[in-house]
């Protein structure tokens, strides 16, 4: 699994409204110049965690964006899939988007040993950012 500059500035952004959360909103401008991620790119990852129900904004001079959730609330796992899709290696392993491998001999069988193998990728990926907090991730705090 590769980390998209999508989902990278995505956290990033999201450490700095995690510093914020509980006592002001952030404006984008503000976040994009702390954290150098590209003005536009910052303005669409901030509208599709919103859509998502992870953000809201308010507009004028005290507007800005704010986390809904509490930090410990909300998982890198869940952002991650927000911003870039399954955390699945490959389509037929993912729990979130499955899709059928069409030209897979092993297909039609009950045993595949490229699934079983990107299955334990993919639990191992998941165990890990599915259990790793916006707060565990502000903090430091490093999961085993």
């Amino acid at each position: 699994m590769k980390l998209s500059k999508k989902s990278e500035y995505g956290l990033r952004a999201l450490l700095e409204l995690t510093g914020a959360h509980g006592k002001s909103s952030l404006q984008r401008q503000d976040i994009a110049a702390r954290q150098h991620i590209p003005f536009e790119f910052l303005e669409q990852i901030l509208l599709a965690l919103k859509r998502a129900g992870l953000l809201s904004s308010r507009r004028g001079i005290k507007g800005g964006y704010r986390l809904i959730k509490p930090p410990k609330d909300i998982t890198l796992g869940q952002v991650i899939r927000i911003l870039d899709g399954p955390l699945a290696p490959i389509g037929c392993v993912s729990k979130t988007a499955y899709q059928k491998c069409s030209d897979c001999p092993y297909a039609d069988q009950a045993r595949c040993p490229v699934q079983q193998v990107m299955g334990t990728v993919r639990d191992a990926i998941a165990g890990i950012l599915d259990n790793y907090s916006l707060a565990d991730f502000a903090a430091g705090h490093r999961k085993h």
